[in-house]
């Protein structure tokens, strides 16, 4: 019998009021609920940029994509001076009795917190989560208190962390454009201590362990980042590639077989490369050249004949776009600017905030333009594919 069939049942036997009232009960309970299906977003590392969303804000379980966060507490806690590489970690008898996949270490013995760093993103070890959980907070629940409280801090406004590892709990809970923030606070404000995410095997004791994130070997450029699998929420991967001073990250979630994820993530991967390029400040783009009056002329003789062209005076500019996010609004028009060529140097690039309907958008654009220069650039932006119109003089 599935819930409609309950909620036909309730309706039909019991009084309207209490039907309704129990109905707004289900359904807030299930609205609530993760649920173990596809999710996906591709986002440019950089920016934030979205290249590919499908299902990106619903609930699934994260796995142990939680440790993720465990890791980000961690790198926190390295740069305050809490914790030290070479410190060494006491094994609890609670973290000693956590379930595979970990380490297998004992109540009393020792780890230190690099060992901890390798045991977690490498071999994904949930013994070693909760050793680092009771390090800095005492229990592994004020552990993830402390996770959840990190998380919505970053913007992750949908996730609930339970615990350090990501072993199954039905409140634990996450989307896939938070793990891809996740991921991307990992990668641009912690890069001395990313690169544990690239590590391709671990030794402890004697014992060689090999990192589950098999595209750091079969996919150009994968520096990292994790792994997730419990049965409630299939096979989850965070992906993070580099190429020509492009960063893409891509999240899956729901993957039938470890296998299946990734070539999807790799396909994912490959039809986002070509847009995000067009996004991407991180490519080295030459100075322009300072405008001169032959610059003028070919640039008018570029433009259409039927325009005339009458102000020479610099308080003419042009209109990149509006966005939602300052950020977008910056990065987007610092890109298009410089892909501009013969601008004077009297132009600057201006992000404006505007209210509209309770809403904020971030208007860009570039001024200390003359007319002709401003038509020619708006043009050229034209031309390449991208929205763009002229502002007058005290417009």
């Amino acid at each position: 019998m599935v819930i409609r069939d309950i909620i036909h049942i309730v309706i039909r036997w019991l009084q309207a009021p209490v039907a309704i009232m129990i109905i707004l009960l289900l359904s807030f309970f299930l609205g609530n609920t993760a649920q173990a299906g596809y999710a996906a977003i591709v986002i440019d590392s950089k920016s934030g940029k979205v290249l590919h969303s499908r299902n990106a804000d619903t609930y699934n379980y994260p796995a142990s994509l939680t440790k993720m966060m465990t890791l980000l507490l961690v790198f926190e806690a390295l740069n305050n001076n809490k914790l030290k590489l070479n410190e060494k970690l006491r094994v609890s008898s609670k973290a000693s009795k956590q379930p595979a996949s970990k380490l297998g270490l004992l109540t009393g013995q020792t780890i230190t917190v690099e060992q901890a760093i390798r045991a977690i993103s490498v071999k994904s070890a949930n013994d070693v989560a909760t050793v680092i959980a009771e390090k800095l907070a005492g229990t592994e629940t004020k552990f993830a208190k402390m996770m959840t409280k990190r998380a919505h801090q970053l913007g992750m406004n949908k996730t609930t962390f339970k615990n350090a590892s990501g072993l199954p709990h039905k409140r634990q809970r996450s989307t896939a454009r938070d793990m891809s923030i996740l991921a991307q606070t990992l990668i641009n404000k912690f890069p001395k201590y990313y690169n544990y995410f690239s590590i391709q095997s671990f030794t402890y004791k004697g014992k060689l362990y090999k990192n589950h994130n098999k595209l750091l070997q079969k996919y150009k450029g994968t520096d990292g980042i994790k792994t997730g699998y419990i049965n409630a929420s299939g096979f989850n991967l965070v992906a993070s590639t580099k190429r020509n001073g492009t960063r893409l990250i891509g999240v899956v979630f729901g993957g039938k077989t470890a296998g299946r994820r990734d070539r999807q993530m790799k396909r994912l991967l490959n039809r986002s490369w070509a847009r995000a390029e067009s996004f991407s400040l991180l490519r080295a783009r030459p100075a322009p050249k300072r405008f001169t009056p032959i610059m003028e002329k070919m640039a008018l003789k570029e433009s259409s004949s039927n325009i005339v062209f009458s102000s020479t005076s610099a308080n003419w500019g042009i209109q990149i776009g509006a966005f939602n996010k300052y950020k977008e609004a910056h990065d987007i028009g610092s890109y298009t600017v410089h892909k501009l060529v013969n601008l004077p140097f009297t132009a600057s690039l201006k992000i404006q905030a505007v209210s509209k309907s309770n809403n904020t958008l971030f208007r860009t654009r570039l001024m200390g333009l003359n007319e002709v220069r401003a038509r020619a650039s708006c043009k050229q932006i034209l031309v390449n594919g991208r929205e763009c119109k002229i502002v007058k003089p005290n417009n």
